[in-house]
């Protein structure tokens, strides 16, 4: 056992974990006040409960066993069976890699919340990730991560997640949005974000847990964890400070945070699956190309289509995602990681690699399309998918969980209320003491 390696790992996996309750915060600031609770629930509860479906079957279903290359078995159910004590390559205990990878399985239906807020009922989100989860993403994980996986046997190249967690997770958001169709009132009505100070702080959280995220993928403590932050950190800056002049020069003419924010995390969603195979130089372009290819995408082509993805959940991590995936194609090289078995196209190593991330991209694309369909047809067989009109105009805080999160500023605005009634009525408040200051 690597000592050193296991305490990386350890911390890489609480950064990943504490990405769930960053991602809380994001998509709770963006929303209106009436949806912010349900919003911060869907995403959070999925630490609970994607951690027990890892538990029960999807760590078995992703590692263990192979049918076809498509997915594992389902014969280590709680993971019985399965040795915890047994070194992997980089001498961690596989206990430590499945708890490692459960974190991934936690933010990634977290990811496509935010296209579907304020409109799809809670009992049938919480059903759909369950089914979603065990027919999806534990598939993706198998076929690209597992060594007998069938993406992994032709070469694909994701060293984080660009298509196991951020395609994915986007496909995800653009079906149920397709399917839910868009919210009253849209277009109709400004959006107002509930608070964006919580916008800024759930990006601070995301890209600082983005570190265990993409430098934890090395697997332990070497150049390839290094190189990995370092093209992440640079990809990050390159796309926020480009959509943000994106916003300056174009018909916005002003800087946002909102802007600013959602940049920031194109840019950390484009890097991923080449985090630890490109160079600095390959981040730079990886970071500007995935936030120009999403900021066109919300900005021009989602009204366009028509398709009410609430939260840009598609826009920025479906989008930057696919961009981020091919590229990796382009920029990555021997150089910075041994362990790839020919250079990128634009280091010498030809075609092969490019056409490959191609295929396993829209791969990706049209197995999540497909499979979230299907669940989502059959779903809607036995429940209803949307909640009815006045749910969705009175909010779904109090339609559907009884809680508000503007108590606090109600009490607020009562006790300013009570001031200014006290002030335009100070003569009869004063009662008896107003004497004394006469005497």
């Amino acid at each position: 056992m690597n000592l050193a390696n296991v305490a990386f790992m350890i911390l890489a996996t609480i950064l990943v974990l504490f990405m769930t309750p960053g991602l809380a915060f994001f998509y709770g600031g963006l929303v209106s006040k009436r949806n912010v609770v349900n919003t911060m629930l869907s995403v959070y509860m999925l630490t609970g409960v994607a951690i027990l479906l890892w538990i029960i079957i999807g760590y078995s279903l992703s590692f263990e066993g192979n049918l076809g290359g498509f997915i594992g078995s389902a014969s280590h159910i709680f993971m019985h069976g399965v040795n915890m004590s047994r070194l992997t390559a980089t001498k961690i205990p596989t206990g430590l890699y499945a708890i490692f990878q459960m974190m991934f399985a936690v933010i990634t239906p977290a990811l496509f919340v935010g296209a579907v807020v304020g409109r799809i009922r809670f009992r049938f989100l919480l059903v759909f990730v369950c089914l979603w989860s065990i027919l999806i993403y534990y598939p993706m994980v198998h076929m690209v991560w597992s060594p007998n996986g069938l993406l992994a046997r032709l070469g694909t190249v994701d060293f984080a997640g660009g298509t196991v967690v951020h395609i994915n997770a986007g496909i995800t958001a653009f079906v149920l949005s397709a399917f839910l169709g868009k919210r009253i009132h849209y277009g109709d009505i400004p959006h107002t974000h509930y608070n964006l100070p919580w916008v800024l702080l759930g990006t601070a959280i995301l890209w600082i847990g983005w570190y265990g995220f993409n430098a934890g993928s090395a697997l332990g403590v070497n150049g390839v964890a290094v190189q990995a932050m370092l093209t992440s950190t640079v990809a990050a800056a390159t796309a926020m400070v480009s959509w943000m002049f994106l916003d300056m020069f174009t018909k916005n003419g002003k800087p946002t945070l909102v802007g600013v924010c959602t940049g920031t995390l194109c840019g950390l969603v484009a890097i991923t699956p080449g985090a630890g195979y490109v160079t600095i130089t390959g981040a730079f372009f990886i970071g500007l190309a995935g936030t120009l290819a999403s900021y066109f995408f919300v900005n021009v082509l989602k009204d366009r289509i028509g398709v009410d993805d609430a939260l840009d959940a598609f826009g920025c991590h479906g989008v930057s995602g696919i961009v981020g995936s091919i590229l990796t194609g382009l920029f990555a090289t021997k150089t910075v990681n041994g362990s790839l078995p020919e250079n990128g196209l634009f280091y010498g190593g030809g075609w092969h690699m490019f056409l490959v991330q191609l295929a396993a991209t829209f791969g990706t694309i049209i197995f999540v399309a497909i499979m979230g369909s299907i669940i989502i047809k059959v779903m809607q067989l036995f429940m209803p998918m949307r909640v009815d009109r006045r749910e969705e105009e009175l909010g779904l805080d109090m339609g559907e969980h009884g809680e508000e999160a503007d108590y606090a500023v109600e009490f607020s605005r009562d006790l300013d209320r009570y001031r200014s009634d006290m002030n335009q009525y100070s003569s009869e408040f004063q009662g008896q003491t107003a004497k004394l200051g006469k005497k």
